[in-house]
């Protein structure tokens, strides 16, 4: 009925990633594409339309759903500034109510619903949010251009959040020091590392903080 992969057998590696948000990062950004070796044309430029799924109990788990799939990933560590992200679940919809109990749901932090079906399909879900008080659905269009640079995977991007407006600049590796150098290379040392689900929740309000500029 649905298809549930747990962290082990997803075959990813964890990065440590650098993210941030704001209104713009004109001259890093241009940076970035000068320093680029060359990437893939198939990943120069990606649009998505994803959902995000963000609890008021929860700053460690982020729950998306793209393409009719559920995603989340968990915060491992942070080290030396950089945040470590592991998946944990990629599920098809339906999701059967256990799943929902065992796995989605704890990583909201959230109360548990009363579930009276064995299995839920993708509006059977999102009216369960819709009627949890700790979660909220948010509408996060993406448009992403990549880049490497140091040996980091790196992206620049044009991010709406339920409509409003806003960019993010990122570089991820494995290896902490090739991330390090390349934001000492595009002069972002001293901005604040912010990810998604905090840019998110700073900017629907769930969160009293700025973004990054």
């Amino acid at each position: 009925m649905q298809t549930t992969v747990p962290s082990e057998g997803l075959g990813i590696k964890p990065r440590f990633e650098f993210r941030s948000f704001g209104q713009g990062f004109e001259i890093p950004a241009k940076r970035m594409a000068r320093l680029s070796m060359p990437v893939p044309e198939n990943i120069w430029e990606r649009q998505s339309d994803e959902i995000y799924i963000v609890s008021r109990n929860n700053d460690i788990n982020n729950t998306k759903i793209r393409d009719g799939m559920m995603d989340i990933k968990t915060l491992v560590q942070t080290l030396d500034g950089l945040e470590q992200w592991n998946p944990v679940m990629k599920g098809q919809f339906p999701l059967t109510a256990q799943i929902l109990l065992t796995e989605v749901f704890p990583a909201f932090g959230a109360a548990l619903p009363e579930l009276t079906k064995q299995a839920y399909s993708f509006d059977d879900f999102m009216e369960l949010v819709r009627r949890h008080q700790d979660l909220q659905a948010v509408r996060v269009h993406k448009r992403r251009f990549a880049y490497l640079v140091n040996n980091t995977i790196c992206e620049t991007g044009q991010v709406l959040i339920n409509g409003a407006r806003v960019e993010t600049i990122s570089s991820e590796s494995t290896e902490t020091a090739d991330v390090h150098k390349t934001l000492k290379d595009l002069g972002l040392e001293g901005l604040e590392n912010i990810n998604y689900l905090q840019a998110i929740k700073r900017v629907i309000g769930m969160i009293d903080q700025p973004l990054a500029n």
